[in-house]
């Protein structure tokens, strides 16, 4: 539910000081406008071009600069660039978005300078206004323009001048504003200015990092960072995602996350409330009627507005904050996540079930949430959370319905904020361990027809979370002889010889996107000599961790991340009837923890067939710089073999022998919570 303003696109970004201030507007519009500078704004002097300046371009000066009104934010934007090379030409194409219920951006100047003289853009070309749906097959309608104007005769050499204005106001807001203000990790040299006015009685809240407070240039109701040659300030490596915010300064007019809470709560209690004769309410009833238990009455209502109302994004107009009626949402029959959610409160209140929405972030930007100053820009999502026979559940109506009421939302959220009439805080969700794998691979293979015969071969995924949700919304559409047919077009003619079956399907009580591809296969026997075999199973094999560690003039102090992971690979391999159980033999059982991640693989051997499991999960998403400098010693001993299995025909070959009970890939349920990938007892 992101608000989106106006914005200049500009080739090489990452050289520019950006100014963001997230929100639509009032005042419609749809054409370029042209006109003097605004008075708050004072544009920076010209920094001389140095004799040896190399690189793409030299920035004589570039200005980002934010000013809050009554009517909401103005946004500036003026540079002026020395293209020192040809790559950098494509500086003169020259696109502006906007959103059209904001009025149209207002642009001051667009020249170049050649030697000595300013030549005006505009006097030969003009902008070309498009309306921007190209975003439809992503299932967002906007409504945003775009007007592109490319630059001629623009030449290495030249010095390009742009300066415009865009505004962002939103009714859904109203007085409060928002947003924050950055510099780029690497820009290219040259002098960069960002800067926040604002009109008496506007004056925000502001927050900044040491390195924005170090340059900060206060005077009466304006602030300003001004940096010349500022110097590149990469990330450090490996960090967790809060600490990627550097340079910036926010800006809140929220005085705490309980009025952003109460702020937005009356728009959603507003969009679920019925009329009388509302068909929703007969929705209710006959869910009522069919279904006792308010936790089913729940399930039903969600998979109803899952699989009845198609999502698409709605920013039209004040949209982007503002929720469609439930109402409304019902009779057109799609929605976004605004109004899709206004529609399951309006059904749960119905059926007597206690619900609020909850804002959250679906990038996974939300790490340090508690660190920042409060704004609604940095969520992009709602759904429902739910009170259901005493206990908390979460509703999302984006989702595929499959997707049923859980006791943990669908996406791994670190900070949501629920919507109250009393105002409510942003709430930690904890974190622990993936109970099970993200995604499971097995593979059984059928050599008993010999070495020198193709193997039946059976390979099976598992697929949970965001993947195994895909995989629903991508597979669930097709007959069986397209996923067939589709399959044996992808594998046959490499490793596969032929594609007999494709089954699958999307099972609910688990959570998990089951696929199961079965046919013949090549098995690539590696020929030891004087009859011995040996072969390398599919998915066995760990690569080494890599170091931790981090140059000399970064925070050596800060943790080191790792995304949430737990997978696990099984394979079974039926053994060759030619041969015996003393003539087969496998390489070593590992079970290690590094950097916070765990590392397990174990074999049995029995039935007449090997079985092999290999399971690594992240224990822990950080970790603290005495830990990683302990771990990083012991990466020379990392067991990093492959997993090998061996026939000897002398049965002389001395390996490890299992001890330790693993299944074969037919023998148990593998989508249930218990599956062995890690050893028993590894805590949950």
């Amino acid at each position: 539910m992101a608000a989106q303003g106006g914005n200049v696109a500009i080739p090489f970004s990452s050289f520019i000081a950006t100014a963001v201030a997230a929100a639509p507007a009032l005042a419609a519009n749809n054409q370029i406008q042209r006109g003097p500078v605004p008075d708050w704004v004072v544009e920076s002097e010209l920094m001389p071009v140095p004799a040896n300046a190399s690189g793409l371009v030299f920035v004589r000066r570039q200005d980002s600069l934010v000013h809050l009104d009554q009517k909401g934010q103005a946004q500036y934007l003026g540079y002026r660039i020395k293209i020192l090379h040809a790559t950098a030409l494509q500086l003169g194409n020259i696109s502006i978005t906007w959103n059209p219920a904001s009025g149209a951006p207002t642009v001051h100047a667009l020249s170049v300078h050649r030697d000595g003289k300013g030549i005006d853009a505009l006097d030969k070309a003009s902008f070309e206004i498009l309306r921007r749906e190209d975003q439809l097959e992503a299932a967002r309608l906007d409504g945003f323009l775009t007007a592109v104007l490319r630059v001629s005769d623009l030449r290495v050499g030249d010095e390009l001048e742009l300066s415009l204005t865009t505004r962002a106001s939103d009714p859904t807001l109203g007085s409060n504003d928002s947003g924050v203000l950055l510099l780029a990790p690497d820009p290219a040299p040259g002098r960069f200015r960002l800067g926040l006015s604002w009109d008496e009685g506007q004056q925000p809240k502001l927050k900044m990092d040491a390195a924005m407070e170090a340059v900060a240039e206060r005077r009466d109701r304006a602030i300003s960072f001004p940096f010349d040659n500022p110097p590149m300030l990469p990330v450090p490596k490996d960090v967790p995602p809060r600490y990627r915010w550097q340079r910036v300064v926010e800006y809140s007019d929220f005085p705490d996350w309980a009025a952003v809470s109460r702020h937005f709560a009356p728009l959603f209690a507003k969009a679920a409330k019925l009329e009388a004769n509302s068909p929703l309410k007969q929705e209710a009833r006959r869910i009522a009627a069919a279904q006792s238990d308010p936790l089913e009455r729940a399930s039903v209502a969600l998979k109803l507005v899952q699989q009845e109302v198609r999502y698409i994004f709605v920013g039209l107009g004040g949209g982007n904050l503002t929720p469609a009626t439930a109402e409304q949402t019902w009779q057109r029959r799609y929605g976004d996540c605004k109004g899709k959610t206004a529609l399951l409160l309006a059904l749960l209140a119905e059926l007597g079930i206690e619900a609020e929405p909850v804002l959250a972030n679906n990038e996974g930007a939300d790490d340090g949430l508690d660190e920042r100053l409060p704004s609604p820009n940095l969520f992009d999502h709602v759904l429902v959370r739910a009170r259901i026979n005493g206990s908390n559940y979460w509703l999302d109506g984006t989702l595929p319905p499959v997707v049923p009421p859980s006791a943990s939302p669908a996406l791994p959220y670190r900070w949501t904020l629920p919507l109250s009439a009393n105002g409510k805080s942003i709430e930690h969700l904890g974190w622990k361990p993936m109970k099970r794998p993200s995604e499971i691979t097995l593979d059984e293979i059928d050599a008993t027809a010999g070495f020198d015969k193709p193997a039946r071969m059976v390979h099976t995924t598992i697929a949970r979370g965001v993947k195994g949700l895909q995989q629903q919304v991508q597979l669930s559409g097709l007959t069986p002889s397209q996923m067939l047919n589709g399959f044996r077009q992808e594998l046959v003619g490499n490793s596969w010889q032929t594609i007999d079956d494709v089954r699958w399907h999307y099972d609910v009580k688990s959570q998990a996107s089951v696929l199961t591809v079965s046919g013949t296969r090549i098995v690539d026997w590696e020929d030891d000599g004087d009859g011995a075999k040996s072969m390398s199973l599919p998915g066995g094999g760990f690569i080494p961790p890599e170091r931790r560690g981090r140059a000399s003039d970064q925070d050596q102090k800060l943790p080191y991340y790792r995304e949430p992971d737990f997978s696990c690979y099984a394979t079974t391999v039926r053994l060759p009837k030619a041969t015996q159980v003393a003539q087969w033999s496998f390489n070593s059982r590992f079970d290690t923890t590094l950097f916070g991640q765990h590392y397990y693989r174990a074999f049995d051997l029995r039935d007449g067939a090997i079985r092999m499991i290999r399971g690594s999960r992240i224990e822990q998403t950080e970790i603290d710089p005495a830990t990683a400098e302990r771990d990083n010693g012991r990466i020379a001993a990392f067991d990093n073999s492959m997993a090998w299995i061996y026939y000897d025909p002398n049965g002389k070959r001395s390996a490890q022998r299992g001890g330790k009970l693993v299944p074969a890939t037919y023998e148990i349920d593998w989508t249930a919570d218990d599956v062995p990938c890690l050893p028993s007892g590894t805590a949950d």
